[in-house]
């Protein structure tokens, strides 16, 4: 059972490239793109090799990702909140 699935969790909504993505209180934009099947949300410079989450506790830059106009944020330091925008790279 993934955690945004908790029965009478409290529920929102943010957009990642424009579509919704559920998220529950005290998750990172991080935890939610994984809890919705995210993956990846940015590629490599050369190589376009595909990046999302790797170390979850922002000592590396893969999760890197726009939010609210704000570019370069460590999605997985960033806590999700109502209607928030989250772009990838």
């Amino acid at each position: 059972m993934s955690w945004t699935h908790l029965p009478g969790a409290p529920t929102f909504s943010i957009r990642f490239d424009g579509e919704p993505v559920t998220a529950v209180p005290g998750q990172t934009v991080a935890a939610a793109l994984w809890a919705a099947g995210v993956r990846s949300w940015r590629a490599t410079r050369g190589a376009g090799a595909p990046r999302g989450l790797f170390c979850g506790i922002g000592a590396c830059f893969d999760c890197l990702v726009t939010v609210d106009g704000v570019p370069d944020q460590r999605a997985c330091l960033v806590p999700a909140r109502p209607d928030q925008q989250v772009t990838s790279r």
